[in-house]
Order: structure tokens, then C-alpha cells, then sequence
């Protein structure tokens, strides 16, 4: 399951069933689970922890330290879940001692080519992440979220549960859950991700009262405060809307407008 020419250090705990391809490099601190399969050219390293049936592809580099000055060769990791696909030439760093000291990636997350994960950034399940998307340091990204080809995620940023960002933004503030959003130079709200939602199983009334929450936030001429009171508000009739108040109430950078 090994290819012959691949160096894996003695050190790493590898499942019997891991495949490697040629010429990948494996280090010492590295752990994958059964079911994985590593492509040819790839190098993984750091203290980096790989869970069960993800397909990893060819000229990956995951677990490399931090572009971050501030680092200083601190045991920090990088922890991937189960069944995720990391496409060519995704690069994932670990973390950093200012923060939680990890970057994590949930499951089944579809990843593909030249995808960035800079250091600190928590990655949850059931994500697409197109063809040349970044994200800087410590940004989160919620469930279900789908970011397009190209989209950039500056440092600090959240993107909430089933929210779609489009192909070449520029993400610069929190985008709150369900909401779509693009912009070149500074992504706007654009309504919600209704399509998405249906996917998804949300029912009609629960779509409908996501829209009347989107209103109140970005329509109805509401203060930021004065938007979240009345969001909570409707919180017993729809609890599908907990998760934007609760993430509205967390926010530090704002939210995208």
C-alpha cells in the first residue's frame, strides 16, 4: 500500500490500509487513519492528525508550519477529519500559539485545487471549496458553507452555516449564516442562499422567515442592535434563526452590507 520510492519516518502511525503514493513524504509526528489514500508527490509533516477515507491528491502540502513571523517552532497541529477530498496543490498550515494552537478541518468537505488554509482556520463538515479559494489566518468557516473559485477570506473572518459566497470576492467582514454574497472589491449581501436551503431540506416557512430576518437586517433601515433584538425575536417561531443570532451577537468584525 506503500509505494517503494515514498519516505514515511518511523515515527508516524499510519492504518494498514493507508495507500501512498510515489515519492510522498511522510514525518514523524504524522497520523492516518484507515481508508486514506495519499497521492503521489505530496508531503505531509508537522503534527498533523488525518482521520478515516479521505482522498488526498498529488503535490498536496499539509501541515507545513505557519506563515506567520510571530511563530516560533511551537508544536502546533493540524487536525483533518473523515471522508474529506483535498484536491492538487492544496496547502494546509498548522496553527499558532496566539490562538487555539490548531487548524482544523471537519468532514466531508469537497476541496478543490490551490485551496489555501493558512494557519488557526476552523473548517467545518459539508463545505465546497472551489479552485484557488483562500483563507487567511484564523478565519472560520461554518457548515455547508460553499465558497467559489478564487473567493479571499481576510484574517479574522466568519462565514456562517449555509452561506454561499461567490466566485472572486473579497470577504472582509463576517458573512451571516444563510446569506449569499459577493463583490471584488469588498463582498455585499445579496440575498439568501434559497437554492441551497432547499437542498438541504429547510421547509418553505422555515425559507420564508430566514427571508423576513434577511429583510430586517439589511432592509428594513434598522441600527445594527436594533436588527438583532428583532431577529431574536422571532427565534420561537423559527428556530432555524438561533444560529444567526447567535452569530450576529458574536461577531467582532462586523458583518458584511
Amino acid at each position: 500500500m506503500i509505494h517503494p520510492s515514498a519516505i514515511v519516518h518511523p515515527g508516524a502511525k499510519l492504518a494498514p490500509d493507508v495507500q501512498v503514493g510515489a515519492y510522498t513524504i511522510i514525518g514523524e509526528h504524522v497520523e492516518i487513519g484507515p481508508g486514506t489514500s495519499v497521492g503521489p508527490h505530496a508531503v505531509i509533516t508537522g503534527h498533523t492528525r488525518i482521520g478515516c477515507a479521505n482522498r488526498i491528491f498529488q503535490f498536496v502540502s499539509l501541515g507545513e508550519i505557519p506563515q506567520d513571523k510571530k511563530y516560533g517552532g511551537e508544536p502546533t497541529r493540524l487536525e483533518i477529519g473523515d471522508h474529506n477530498t483535498i484536491r492538487e496543490f492544496c496547502t494546509f498550515n498548522t496553527g499558532t500559539a496566539q490562538d487555539a494552537g490548531v487548524t482544523r478541518v471537519g468532514d466531508h468537505n469537497w476541496i478543490m485545487a490551490y485551496v489555501h488554509l493558512a494557519h488557526d482556520c476552523q473548517l467545518g463538515s459539508h463545505t465546497v471549496l472551489a479552485n484557488l479559494v483562500a483563507l487567511a489566518g484564523h478565519v472560520a468557516v461554518h457548515d455547508h458553507v460553499i465558497l467559489g473559485g478564487a473567493a479571499k477570506v481576510h484574517q479574522f473572518c466568519r462565514v456562517g452555516v449555509h452561506a454561499f459566497v461567490a466566485g472572486g470576492s473579497i470577504v472582509l467582514r463576517d458573512v451571516p449564516p444563510y446569506v449569499m454574497a459577493g463583490g471584488t472589491n469588498s463582498a455585499e449581501p445579496h440575498g439568501i442562499n434559497t437554492e441551497g436551503l432547499r437542498r438541504h431540506a429547510f421547509s418553505p416557512s422555515a425559507i420564508e422567515s430566514i427571508r423576513r430576518a434577511y429583510k430586517v437586517l439589511y432592509r428594513a433601515g434598522l441600527g445594527f442592535e436594533q436588527a438583532k433584538h428583532a431577529i431574536a425575536e422571532q427565534v420561537r417561531e423559527t428556530p432555524e434563526l438561533q444560529v444567526m443570532v447567535d452569530f450576529l451577537a458574536s461577531s467582532t468584525r462586523g458583518v458584511v452590507r
